[in-house]
């Protein structure tokens, strides 16, 4: 086995890891590279398969069409103190043509739309069909092919919190840089491996999230990753959205068991007398704000949890 950014054979086991969300059955191994960080699942799916595990796995299907809400703007001090600039999309200027690869539950699209933009999606979660068509979405449904788009049509690309689940995330850069504009900008959001989350919370920190999370990135990984596929790192930042500290939480205190859905991600989980009691002290500590607090100084030390990189393409 190599490391799928560097080829480097000299990996070190990690961890066994399970779906501790939704319950997908098996046990996973998570490798790192000793070379430069990269973090990889030994998961090995096919395209069918990915696409059956996050249709029949994910709870999109239970998300309700009349709850659709699109991403607001929001004040200055409310954004820093949430996070919100972790989300990719809200680094897209007015009035360009951007592809939101991995665009969800199609919030971010209606959010670029009211910004001006000509915004186009793709989703492996064929879920994002039903949203498409009652507002008129330019969305598709399966992964990323840049067949599917004109070379160099884009004048932004945004993945957020989607580089990490590609099996190959070379050949999906090489994509983004083929439908970028010369000059043009792809924003990428993806957890930290090296953060203080991994290192705190061990096998059990949020962001592991098997078998969807396959690569894990390090600045020195997405440098590599990008040079190979044509793209050069501008900049990189740690930017943690602040709900982030408080999924943590929720996720130790209701832990499932190998095959079991998580009583806080799944709605078909359940949470017994303690885990309901653990979740009520939580929710009412978190109103304190103490959270978002944490989440700002590691962000401040760029050690947060999640990684915001910007790649340009050369003119």
């Amino acid at each position: 086995m190599r490391c799928c950014i560097c080829s480097s054979t000299d990996l070190v086991h990690l961890y066994e890891l399970y779906d501790d969300r939704y319950g997908y059955s098996g046990r996973f191994k998570l490798f790192r590279c000793s070379n430069c960080g990269h973090g990889t699942l030994d998961a090995g799916f096919t395209d069918e398969e990915l696409r059956r595990l996050y249709t029949e796995y994910y709870p999109r299907s239970s998300f309700k069409i009349e709850d659709f809400m699109p991403h607001v703007e929001l004040g200055r001090f409310k954004k820093w103190l949430d996070g919100a600039m972790s989300s990719p999309f809200r680094w897209v200027p007015q009035g360009v043509r951007v592809l939101d690869i991995g665009c969800g539950f199609g919030q971010s699209l209606a959010y670029l739309e009211a910004k001006g933009c000509e915004a186009y999606g793709v989703e492996a979660d064929e879920n994002i069909l039903r949203v498409a068509e009652r507002f008129g979405f330019k969305a598709k449904a399966g992964l990323f092919n840049p067949d599917d788009y004109e070379k160099d049509f884009f004048d932004y690309v945004t993945m957020a919190q989607v580089i990490e689940h590609m099996k190959d995330p070379v050949e999906t850069l090489k994509g983004v840089a083929r439908v970028l504009k010369p000059g043009g900008t792809a924003v990428i959001s993806t957890p930290n491996v090296g953060g203080w989350g991994a290192k705190v919370f061990g096998r059990r920190w949020v962001n592991w999230h098997a078998p969807y999370h396959i690569e894990h990135f390090t600045k020195e990984s997405m440098g590599t990753a990008a040079r190979k596929a044509g793209l050069e790192l501008k900049s990189c930042r740690t930017i943690t959205g602040s709900g982030w500290l408080l999924f943590q939480w929720l996720h130790l205190a209701t832990y499932p068991k190998e095959g079991n859905p998580s009583g806080f991600w799944s709605p078909g989980g359940t949470r017994s007398i303690i885990q309901k009691a653990l979740v009520f002290l939580i929710m009412e500590i978190n109103r304190t704000r103490i959270n978002h607090l944490v989440t700002r100084l590691f962000d401040s030390l760029e050690a947060g949890d999640n990684f915001v990189f910007v790649l340009a393409k050369p003119s």
